[in-house]
């Protein structure tokens, strides 16, 4: 469990590093994409987005 744990921990640092790029291309302005602030900081947590890409990375797996 402490794996997954560090995963997400890991994956909402990345995704908070690359959210002005998701911006520019319109994702992170899903309906289902978090913003909130804790402590300050303001954090992202891009659902509908994240299930979107994976949805393209599985599709393109597929035909690949």
């Amino acid at each position: 469990m402490i794996r997954w744990l560090i995963v997400l921990f890991l994956a909402l640092v990345v995704f908070n590093w690359l959210w002005p790029y998701m911006n520019k291309i319109g994702l992170g302005k899903l309906p289902g994409d978090f913003r909130f602030k804790v402590f300050g900081r303001e954090w992202f947590i891009p659902l509908a987005s994240s299930i979107l890409l994976s949805l393209i990375a599985g599709a393109i797996g597929k035909f690949v």
